[in-house]
């Protein structure tokens, strides 16, 4: 009967453990973070973007892009 209580207390503890240990084990810890990259990185490569250009407005009247968008929510086209 001990010998029983003894292999279920093993087993049981055995569990527990290797439950602990697997709970503590989390990702490790990244030495550098991707926003501590140099900040002018064209010393390393080039650059392969463009430049966009100017800025343009689209909706230069306020009120047209808010009749639009009720025509559209009218419309229920989604």
């Amino acid at each position: 009967m001990t010998k029983t209580f003894r292999v279920k207390g093993f087993v049981l503890l055995s569990v527990l453990v290797a439950a602990g240990v697997t709970g503590c084990a989390g990702a490790p810890k990244e030495k550098t973070a991707p926003c501590k990259r140099p900040a002018n990185l064209t010393s390393y490569a080039e650059d392969p973007r463009q430049e966009c250009g100017p800025m343009t407005s689209v909706n230069g009247n306020p009120s047209e892009a808010l009749a639009a968008i009720d025509a559209f929510a009218a419309s229920g086209e989604q």
